[in-house]
């Protein structure tokens, strides 16, 4: 297990949480996103994530480094799963503890927003009645495997 990974296995939330555990911190929050059946009216059969992996584990690196920052004292581990997901799956684990629950929450959601923003992970929808992709990043999986990843 790595602090900051992508893995095509289901996620097991225990791990990530005692990553973060030590007898410094007082509070650990842990989020998980899950695949839900419903969106906008519309019924989710799975979904499909696709990944640059070796840019999308430095970037959730790079936002436990974000944290570490902001947040001193607070200790990371995030996991994204790849792959197809069915209803309920794990898809995302955020983890941070610190030595104050306040911390620890602000972290932790401050970290699924930067997800969203910068890291190359890619969701496609699959409907009874077709497909889209969807995401925050722009352009595709296939320009960013092919792009620069010194970004």
């Amino acid at each position: 297990m790595k602090q900051f990974e992508v893995v095509n296995e289901p996620i097991q939330t225990e791990k990530y949480r005692e990553f973060v555990l030590n007898e410094h911190q007082g509070a650990i929050v842990v989020f998980t996103g899950h695949v839900r059946e419903w969106t906008k009216g519309i019924k989710t059969e799975y979904l499909e994530y696709e990944a640059y992996i070796p840019m999308a584990e430095k970037k959730l690196a790079q936002i436990g480094d974000e944290i570490s920052k902001k947040w001193p004292g607070t200790l990371t581990a995030i996991v994204h799963r790849i792959g197809p997901l069915k209803i309920s799956d794990i898809a995302v684990l955020i983890s941070v503890s610190s030595p104050h629950r306040k911390d620890a929450y602000r972290a932790n959601e401050y970290a699924i927003e930067r997800i969203k923003e910068i890291v190359p992970i890619w969701k496609k929808e699959i409907w009874e009645d077709g497909a889209q992709w969807q995401g925050h990043q722009h352009g595709n999986y296939y320009d960013a495997v092919k792009g620069d990843d010194s970004k």
